[in-house]
């Protein structure tokens, strides 16, 4: 992809396609096709029917993996080296950091550690991220997985578990009766 075209298109969507309205705002089915539209010249690839919500982060988006007919939430942030499968539902704020910060010098401010090496999150097809959920550098989330709001995922989710909680543990399993909590 030519980058003059990446970088125009990366300075529409943050200089105002991010602003468009969402639904069901009047006018949300012209923000979302321009959002898509956008992010098809931005990311690395960017499936069919992709909705992209009002102010979602994703840096320069050029290694970022998107799957057909998933959705980046409102407020997202997400990180390089993410990979999105096929039908991805996900809430509000939902934070995706495949990088790190090193620490581990005690005569060295953090800041002056640099960053650890990115490792990537991989999401699985038909996974629900709920509102707020934070997902760390190098975790994968199985096919089918149910993640619930405010957790922070720390390990690999499971196919078909459904995880909750800080840091996330898989309390069931998508098909088994019981409560979940």
């Amino acid at each position: 992809m030519n980058k003059t075209t990446s970088f125009l298109a990366t300075f529409c969507y943050y200089a105002f396609a991010q602003f468009l309205p969402t639904q069901p705002m009047p006018g949300w089915r012209f923000g979302y096709a321009l959002r898509r539209f956008l992010s098809k010249f931005i990311f690395k690839r960017c499936g069919e029917g992709v909705i992209i919500k009002q102010q979602a982060y994703f840096g320069s988006g050029s290694e970022l993996v998107v799957g057909d007919r998933s959705q980046i939430g409102h407020r997202a942030r997400i990180d390089h080296d993410v990979t999105l499968g096929n039908d991805v539902v996900m809430g509000p704020e939902v934070v995706m950091m495949s990088a790190a910060h090193r620490f581990e010098e005690r005569d060295v401010p953090i800041n002056l550690q640099g960053s650890q090496e990115r490792r990537p999150i991989v999401v699985g097809n038909d996974v629900w991220l709920g509102t707020r959920v934070i997902v760390l550098p190098g975790v994968k989330i199985g096919d089918g997985a149910v993640i619930g709001a405010g957790s922070v995922v720390t390990k690999d989710v499971p196919p078909y578990a459904i995880a909750c909680g800080v840091p996330a543990r898989v309390v069931r399993f998508r098909g088994e009766k019981g409560n979940a909590s």
